[in-house]
């Protein structure tokens, strides 16, 4: 390789590891030198090699790999530019596309992507068009009508030993979505050649699941979230006892200590220390499940279910309008992760005479008729957004609720800037009880970290 070669295969690897870190991977430069030593002895003459090569010096978990697959594909693209050769028709390319896919061919199926993108993917005004689209390319393509016609290519070639009709289509359709994939990596590849690999590694591939706002997140997304609740919860689980171990050594009992100095002439060699006697703190949620806010809520709730065994006592309470205890159906190990938010909705009384959530009547009815789960030795989160919908926001219960308890913390799935716009009371709440942003799962984490009583 020449000096310049060299440099841009050094560019291209520092620039893959800065966007992977951009996405939250944490990679040092330890890991960084593995992965320039696996380029120079794997070379690039077989780029699915490369890929594995980077993936297991760089990456420390399968969970990484929808991240890396997708910006690895920017920094070291299958080609350059537009496909070479005559344009394709549309029926033509559906014809060669389904014998890929009934042959499972996935160079094929990559070069497909590429004729499929510079075809029908181009969009804008200019001559060489201002950009790539790969939805308008697979709304054009339509590569999910062709399932029969694959199926049927397969059962005359005799490829189908061991399927079932059904799970022939489910094999099919993964193929499909394959193809999908490829289309979608093709157009940030072309995309990524006019506006530069850092902006789109950055802006177009999807975060890791601890990084997708709750507000925000699909079905895909929460269930990925949901199957992280027991990881994740051992990490803070250790956090927390080595906090506890850390705390149970007491602070400095200074009357001992300057007595215990006068057989060393008053200098303090060994100090004495308070003995804590060590008491598991009590835990109180009050989760709105509305909406949106639904998907934060189930998976805090989740979590704290998982951390159960770190407090003496956890109650659980949810509401729409109006509020229910749900501990019941989070005891402990039998709680369904899927079907925790249908369980709830549908077996405790959230809702009066409307539907839309109603922060002051929901916290004034804890205040009333659940004061006795909070006490001295309790930490209570609120989980919530602080919409009201106009309603009165019921101050006067949130400072009642704040004088009894140890600690009220109050985690709101908004972005700060949203605090105060609208319906939201989050300014007011935030004057009496200590409100935090908690917008995705890693700052869920961190605060839940650092905020739980030990």
């Amino acid at each position: 390789m020449t000096a310049s070669e060299v440099t841009d295969v050094a560019e291209r690897l520092t620039g893959l590891v800065a966007a992977l870190r951009a996405h939250g991977l944490r990679i040092g430069t330890g890991e960084t030198v593995d992965a320039a030593l696996a380029m120079e002895a794997l070379g690039f003459t077989d780029r699915e090699l490369l890929r594995e090569g980077l993936a297991a010096t760089l990456l420390h978990g399968t969970a990484q790999r929808p991240v890396f697959d997708p910006v690895f594909d920017l920094y070291f693209p299958r080609g350059i530019g537009a496909p070479q050769g005559e344009p394709t028709g549309r029926d033509d390319l559906r014809d060669r596309l389904a014998a890929a896919l009934a042959a499972n061919d996935q160079a094929l199926m990559g070069q497909l992507a590429a004729e499929a993108v510079d075809g029908f993917g181009g969009y804008g005004n200019s001559p060489t068009t201002d950009g790539w689209s790969s939805h308008q390319t697979l709304e054009w393509l339509r590569p999910q009508t062709l399932l029969a016609r694959v199926r049927t290519s397969i059962r005359a070639q005799g490829g189908d030993a061991g399927f079932t009709d059904r799970l022939l289509d489910d094999e099919i359709r993964q193929r499909i979505e394959g193809f999908r994939r490829q289309v979608a990596g093709e157009a940030r590849r072309r995309v990524a050649e006019r506006r530069g690999r850092d902006e789109i590694a950055r802006r177009a591939v999807a975060p890791t699941a601890d990084r997708v706002n709750f507000l925000f997140a699909g079905r895909a997304q929460l269930a990925e979230l949901r199957r992280a609740v027991q990881p994740l919860a051992r990490k803070l689980a250790t956090r927390l006892a080595a906090r506890r171990r850390r705390a149970s050594r007491g602070t400095i009992d200074l009357r001992r200590t300057l007595r215990g100095s006068l057989s060393t002439g008053g200098v303090p060699m060994r100090p004495v220390l308070r003995r804590r006697r060590p008491v598991r703190p009590e835990l109180v949620l009050l989760c709105d499940v509305s909406g949106s806010v639904s998907g934060f809520s189930d998976f805090t709730m989740l979590l704290v279910q998982a951390l159960h065994d770190q407090f003496s006592r956890v109650r659980v309470f949810a509401f729409v309008n109006r509020l229910d205890e749900v501990t019941a159906l989070l005891a402990h190990g039998t709680a369904d992760p899927e079907g925790l938010g249908a369980r709830i909705r549908a077996e405790a009384t959230l809702t009066g005479w409307h539907g839309s959530s109603d922060y002051g009547v929901a916290l004034g009815e804890f205040a009333e008729r659940y004061g006795d789960a909070v006490g001295p030795r309790t930490t209570v989160f609120v989980l919530g957004d602080a919409r009201t919908n106009m309603s009165d926001p019921n101050l006067p219960a949130v400072r009642h609720i704040a004088q009894r308890a140890r600690r009220v913390y109050w985690l709101n799935p908004e972005q700060r800037s949203q605090w105060g716009t609208g319906d939201s009371a989050a300014p007011d709440y935030a004057e009496l009880v200590e409100m935090h942003e908690c917008r995705n799962a890693k700052q869920l984490s961190a605060l839940v970290g650092r905020l739980l009583p030990i």
